[in-house]
This record gives C-alpha cells, sequence and structure tokens, in this order.
C-alpha cells in the first residue's frame, strides 16, 4: 500500500491567503508534518482543523525519517508545510521530499500551491525579473562572500532573503561592490507593516542606516540585473 504526501504552501503572514485546496487537504490528511507545530498548530485552529502534528525540521533526527517512511508505507496520507510560504525552498522540506522519491518512488507526491516571499518580493519589487537568480539566505561565513561575488557580477536579477539582524550588514556588502545598482527591499510581506524600499544600493543602505526604515520583519531583496 503506498501512501501520499502533499506539499502544501502556506500563509506568509496573512492567514487569509490560505488555498481552498490546501484546508481541504490538511482536513483530508492523516497528520501534518511542521517546522514548528506552535506556529502551524495557530493555522490549524484559525481552520478549524484538527490533525496530528508531527515535528520536522532542519535538526530532525534519522529516526524521524524512519517514522515518515513508515507511515507512508502504511498508506497514510501526510501533509508537509513549513512555517511559512512554500515548503522545500530553502527550507529542510526538500531534504524530506527527496528521501521520499528515493526510498519510496511509488509515493505519489503532490505539490498545493500558494504563498511563496520569492514570487511574492518579486511582484512587487519592479524590478525586470524574466530571468532571476536565487540565493536564498547566504552562508553566514564560509562562502559568503564567494556568494556575494557570484550576485553582483550575475546578468540576472538576484533574489536575497535576509533577516532583521543581517540586513544591514548585507547591504553594506552589496554597497561595496556596487553602489549604484537598484535595489529593492521589500519586508513583511502581506503582514500589517508591509514596506518596500527602493532605490540604489547606498540610497537603501542610508535609510536603514538612519533608522528611518526599521530593520525588523523577515526580508526579500531584489538586485537588478
Amino acid at each position: 500500500m503506498s501512501g501520499k504526501l502533499s506539499v502544501i504552501a502556506t500563509p506568509i503572514g496573512n492567514l487569509e491567503d490560505m488555498t481552498f485546496r490546501a484546508v481541504r487537504t490538511l482536513k483530508e490528511c492523516d497528520a501534518v508534518l511542521c517546522e514548528d507545530t506552535r506556529m502551524t498548530a495557530k493555522l490549524l485552529q484559525r481552520y478549524e482543523i484538527k490533525k496530528p502534528m508531527i515535528s520536522y525540521h532542519a535538526h530532525s533526527k534519522l529516526t524521524k525519517n524512519e517514522r515518515v517512511l513508515e507511515m507512508l508505507e502504511e498508506g497514510k496520507h501526510l501533509a508537509l508545510v513549513s512555517d511559512a510560504g512554500t515548503p522545500a525552498i530553502s527550507d529542510p522540506g526538500a531534504h524530506l521530499v527527496n528521501i521520499v522519491r528515493t526510498e519510496l518512488p511509488e509515493t505519489k507526491i503532490e505539490a498545493i500551491a500558494g504563498p511563496s516571499s520569492l514570487t511574492a518580493g518579486l511582484s512587487v519589487a519592479g524590478i525586470h525579473a524574466d530571468q532571476f537568480l536565487f540565493l536564498g539566505f547566504l552562508p553566514h561565513k564560509k562562502g559568503r562572500q564567494k556568494a556575494l561575488d557570484e550576485a553582483v557580477l550575475s546578468k540576472h536579477t538576484v533574489v536575497f532573503f535576509e533577516s532583521p539582524h543581517r540586513i544591514v550588514k548585507l547591504l553594506s556588502e552589496i554597497e561595496k561592490r556596487t553602489p549604484e545598482r537598484r535595489v529593492a527591499v521589500l519586508q513583511e510581506l502581506t503582514k500589517l507593516f508591509e514596506n518596500a524600499t527602493i532605490g540604489t544600493v547606498t540610497e537603501v543602505l542610508a535609510k536603514f542606516e538612519s533608522g528611518e526604515v526599521p530593520s525588523r520583519g523577515e526580508f526579500v531583496v531584489v538586485l537588478s540585473a
């Protein structure tokens, strides 16, 4: 008996962004695999869904993978969600999907499409992105400078994810390489304090350093080609 794994995109901020299909699938599945059960519990409560939750994150041990495979072998329908957005994009879900495809190739894996901060950021950046390079979160130390050099030398628009603690550092590093390049910094997408700061790298960096734009929330940074 073969089970099913539904990879479900969930809201990146505004809980009203859930799709009808995502809600239905969560109601139909046997259990929900999630990064943080506290975060997912709020989502399930909002839509009056009561399902067992299984914590699955970047530090999950081998036994957790084995448990997931056993459930799928038993014919269970599992839903995979991240804390926000589309699983497997800068997310440990990619590792699980690979394991299931490798170990249980007969398992049906379906994409329940929906919110993604990557595409949401690009949609409001106002920067040409028919082709783009996505680098996600840059490494903190080893490989960081190489990745930044790659971004600056790219002939395509480049997209990063960044945290509030490192946004100024990222912009400073980019400015040293290309101060006049156009950049859009999108923060708190779909949330109450959603904001877009757009201009040259130097201009945008100055707004963050002066405190004109607060360094809070999660960031999508779009660097023009």
